[in-house]
């Protein structure tokens, strides 16, 4: 006859040693331990109670910080933010209404506080929604392209340009830098031209006719008188000297005896078919 054989095992916490046979427990690497001993050992405490988490409620678990279910609310109106969104904020936890109210401020422009992930746009130390950044000719938003600063407000490049920028009176182009002002009319550099030969007048010499711009040398040939003695146009600019008499005209340099080439400038002298001569040029002329 065979005898049957019952062999005993001990179940007992891994801690205390006390029996688990009947009770409830918790296993954890490989050990067993009793409620007591497990929230003891291992249990969290609640990051606003202080009191530990024990196993028989929820342990909600953001940053490597934890709560009970019933404590995971808002620092500031103690909302549940339990499935809400939230945002830590140092060692608090705000619900999105909260967070904006506190730390997101307020658009200067709609005066509603910004969203987390709201793009800002900063200008004078104020604060817009990127949709209320807007200009104050067209009213669409500026965003990032250029503007021009406009009493309180600002203006974008496409408005000041239409409205507002100088234009070239040539090209009817914005004059963005620089520029030349005749008359008080302004012009590209690059347009302001010499109305005969179309040289660019920009940093040279130039005169007028008739309200309209030419370089020395087309005034000289098309409207300078020219010296009887050279030929060459009589402009006056650059401090050039000359002397008329009667309907004729001379450089300075050029009004000379016909005779002994001595200059006449400041002489007496006189005028004999085409000819200009010194007194003494004239008295030898008179003897022959």
């Amino acid at each position: 006859m065979s005898k049957l054989m019952w062999q005993s095992t001990s179940f007992n916490c891994g801690n205390c040693d006390n029996s688990l046979t009947g009770h409830r427990y918790v296993n954890r690497e490989s050990n067993h331990y009793c409620l007591k001993c497990y929230e003891k050992l291992f249990a969290f405490p609640c990051e606003h109670c202080h009191k530990k988490i024990g196993t028989d409620v929820k342990d909600l678990s953001f940053n490597n910080k934890h709560w009970h279910d019933v404590c995971f609310n808002c620092s500031k109106c103690m909302k549940s933010l339990v499935d809400q969104q939230f945002t830590q904020k140092g060692d608090k936890i705000y619900c999105a209404q909260c967070h904006k109210e506190t730390f997101l401020g307020k658009c200067d422009g709609c005066r509603q506080h910004f969203d987390p992930g709201d793009k800002k746009m900063e200008y004078k130390g104020q604060n817009w929604h990127e949709r209320c950044f807007t200009c104050v000719q067209c009213r669409k938003p500026v965003g990032t392209n250029s503007f021009v600063p406009k009493d309180d407000g600002v203006i974008c490049q496409v408005c000041y340009e239409d409205r507002f920028a100088k234009k070239c009176d040539k090209c009817k182009r914005v004059i963005a830098h620089g520029g030349i002002t005749y008359k008080d009319t302004p012009f590209h550099k690059e347009c302001f031209l010499c109305t005969h030969c179309k040289k660019e007048l920009a940093g040279d010499r130039f005169t007028s006719k008739d309200h309209s711009p030419y370089c020395i040398e087309c005034y000289g040939d098309l409207f300078a008188k020219k010296c009887a003695h050279c030929r060459k146009p009589i402009t006056g600019h650059g401090g050039t000297k000359f002397v008329s008499f009667e309907d004729q005209s001379w450089h300075s340099d050029c009004f000379n005896c016909s005779g002994c080439r001595t200059s006449l400038v400041g002489k007496g002298f006189t005028a004999e078919e085409g000819r200009i001569l010194c007194p003494d040029c004239t008295n030898r002329e008179a003897q022959r």
